[in-house]
């Protein structure tokens, strides 16, 4: 036999990851050679100590320090775009914040003689002092909706830490207010820093798909490590050319800025959640009953907007406590009426405002179902066309409007009983996860006995 004719038996193959797999053959000698071409390698082939089989590269180095282990298929499929998106507005932000750092030393006094040094340690005590405690506050009012919105309150944490180190900028020009100017810049900087990372820590969650959160979010870091640092030595090339220009540090700063805002908004738009949250729900809902047709993730999350409170008129409340909405034993009979799924709805047509009891037993479906409810009963008031059912409840609603809301809630339900299985079914069939929402759901349950019809799961 000779040594061309053994190379060509294949005794067995590998690969790494999503890679091209590389073959080992049998050469005549009996020994071992292994495929090089196409092949990420870091170690030794095991063929005596020889390298032969090693085949390097460059590339294959970086993606192993700056990408997550099994990358492309260990992450979502949005990852590659959003974290370059990304990229481009953290390299901004850390030139912008380099130009509103030069500028916060030159108001407090670096550089001049005359300044205090037990004035300006007392400025800085304040202004951290101001940030530790709008920290607290922020996280208390709006932590818990931070998962729900988290695009929309991502992308608001980025514009207000623009917004703080512009005021930054304007310190050296107002040497009077410049306490107060910092305290409230530093306060602004501290709620970007909850915003931001509670959104960041729900995003590593989407892209995580191997319960490899923690490889996600170091990568993640080592990716803006990188990108800072390339900021920092641009920043040590750019401010000696603009600091003793005050309108060229302020035209690199706004130019910085848009590039920021842009990056930030093509990043955010990037991304791709496969759960369901108000506004997405609001627009799927919206296209079903419109088309018949449920939109897939990545066609809602197109359509999402990403500005906080560009959201349906509807007020929706989810998880109230019963003690608001009744006060009688009659009230709460007419609440009930008809319920058969495990909550209770209650709209105010008036006030366009519809709250929801969950039952003890109520899960993510109920959840949903009760919100596509509340929406279902914000379209009877809107125009666009509906399914012949709601249609005629509409009219009927527009023909009497002193037609009881409960009876409205009634109808509604019994509309549900037979378009929600398809609406669910149809989500499930676009690729949505309905195992799980980003509703916003507050921790009250209830149980009631009025309602001896009403389903328990």
């Amino acid at each position: 036999m000779t040594e061309d004719a053994g190379l060509e038996v294949a005794l067995c193959s590998e690969q790494f990851g999503s890679g091209a797999a590389r073959g080992c053959r049998v050469a005549a000698d009996g020994s071992l050679q292994w495929e090089a071409e196409g092949w990420r390698w870091w170690g030794f082939s095991g063929n005596g100590g020889s390298n032969r089989g090693a085949a390097w590269s460059p590339l294959s180095g970086l993606q192993s320090v700056f990408l997550p282990q099994g990358f492309p298929d260990s992450v979502s499929p949005d990852y590659l775009p959003y974290q370059l998106w990304d990229s481009v507005q953290a390299f901004a932000s850390s030139l912008s914040g380099a130009l509103a750092t030069q500028a916060v030393l030159q108001g407090i006094g670096v550089g001049n003689a005359k300044a205090s040094v037990s004035a300006a340690t007392a400025t800085w005590l304040v202004k951290d002092s101001t940030g530790m405690l709008g920290r607290i506050v922020f996280a208390w009012w709006k932590g818990s909706r931070l998962d729900c919105n988290a695009k929309q309150w991502r992308l608001f944490a980025d514009v207000l830490n623009d917004i703080a180190m512009f005021l930054e900028i304007t310190t050296p020009t107002f040497p009077i207010g410049f306490t107060v100017t910092v305290c409230i810049s530093n306060l602004a900087k501290c709620i970007v820093g909850v915003a931001g990372g509670a959104t960041r820590a729900a995003l590593t969650m989407h892209q995580a798909r191997r319960n490899n959160m923690a490889d996600v979010s170091a990568k993640d870091s080592s990716q803006e490590t990188l990108v800072n640092l390339a900021g920092l030595l641009v920043s040590l090339l750019l401010l000696p050319l603009v600091s003793d220009w005050p309108s060229s540090s302020l035209a690199c700063f706004f130019l910085f800025t848009v590039l920021h805002i842009y990056a930030n908004y093509r990043a955010v738009r990037a991304i791709v959640m496969e759960t369901l949250n108000e506004g997405r729900l609001h627009l799927v809902l919206r296209h079903f009953l419109q088309k018949g047709k449920v939109l897939s993730p990545t066609s809602a999350n197109h359509m999402e907007p990403l500005w906080t409170g560009f959201w349906p008129s509807l007020s929706l409340s989810l998880g109230v406590p019963l003690h608001h909405l009744i006060s009688s034993v009659s009230e709460l009979q007419h609440l009930a009426e008809g319920h058969r799924e495990p909550y209770l709805l209650s709209w105010h047509r008036s006030r366009n405002r519809v709250q929801v009891v969950l039952s003890h037993t109520a899960g993510p479906e109920t959840v949903l179902r009760a919100a596509t409810h509340g929406l279902l009963l914000g379209a009877l008031q809107s125009d666009g066309p509906l399914p012949r059912e709601l249609e005629e409840l509409r009219s009927q609603l527009w023909a009497d409007p002193e037609k009881a809301s409960r009876t409205i809630v009634k109808e509604t339900h019994q509309v549900l009983d037979k378009l929600f299985p398809k609406f669910l079914k149809g989500l499930q069939d676009a690729g949505w996860k309905t195992e799980t929402h980003q509703l916003e759901v507050d921790e009250w349950r209830a149980t009631w006995l009025l309602s001896p019809e009403k389903k328990v799961s």
